[in-house]
């Protein structure tokens, strides 16, 4: 059987805690399309713009690192056309280390933002159709 990966995050008297790279992995794909200017998140290079995810598998475009007390994440992410690129990916890295910090006292050391693709208003309308 094929142990999960995940950190022991703490010891205590009744036992230890653990979260899984998966949930780390979740908190990181929320928080980057929370910010406002993120089309989707895109499953990496391989993925392609064709590719593109919904907002249901949280997972999907974000590549998570985790040790016992750091964490650092790369995210593959699509942006809306006509936004400023390093305004978006600076909120979404300090989005991102703020949520994995908070909820689980993780220290997150790196946030790594892949811009993937740009997508035009007219995909956009199409994409929300498909969504629903």
């Amino acid at each position: 059987m094929e142990q999960e990966k995940s950190v022991v995050k703490k010891e205590t008297n009744l036992g230890s805690i653990r979260i899984a790279d998966e949930v780390v992995s979740i908190i990181a794909g929320l928080a980057a399309t929370e910010v406002d200017g993120v089309a989707g998140m895109s499953g990496g290079i391989a993925g392609g713009i064709a590719e593109m995810l919904g907002r249901k598998n949280f997972a999907k475009g974000v590549k998570v690192e985790v040790g016992e007390k750091e964490a650092a994440v790369d995210l593959f992410v699509i942006v809306k056309y006509g936004v400023r690129i390093p305004d978006i990916a600076l909120a979404v890295q300090e989005n991102v280390k703020q949520a994995i910090e908070t909820m689980t006292g993780l220290s997150v050391v790196e946030v790594n933002i892949h811009i993937q693709g740009v997508i035009l208003p007219e995909e956009q309308k199409t994409e929300e159709v498909r969504v629903r």
